[in-house]
């Protein structure tokens, strides 16, 4: 069985960073995803894969655990955001490089 220990990224819906500092070992799906023929939905017969979800403090901690029961694993690091610091003052400088408009 195979896993992915990954940090998540920031959801879109909200600007804050909030569960994103824990590292989450995921199963890989065994089996493709089907449709339900009643209802339409997609189903699948694989609950590791779609319901277990492990939350660890540090990467190191992620790791030793799937070392400890003998899961293969793939670790995918992020890369640091990139923050542009800036000022309120700044939409209103002198030396700005474009006009400041309504």
């Amino acid at each position: 069985m195979l896993a992915r220990i990954f940090r998540p990224s920031k959801t879109a819906m909200q600007s804050g960073k909030g569960k994103t500092q824990d590292w989450v070992l995921e199963f890989e799906p065994r089996d493709a995803r089907r449709s339900d023929p009643l209802m339409g939905w997609t189903v699948t017969s694989d609950t590791a894969s779609s319901q277990v979800q492990l939350n660890f403090d540090t990467k190191d901690e992620a790791v030793r655990y799937a070392d400890q029961h003998g899961i293969a694993f793939q670790l995918i690091d992020t890369k640091p955001a990139k923050r542009i610091i800036k000022a309120y003052a700044d939409n209103f400088a002198f030396n700005r490089k474009q006009p400041w408009t309504h």
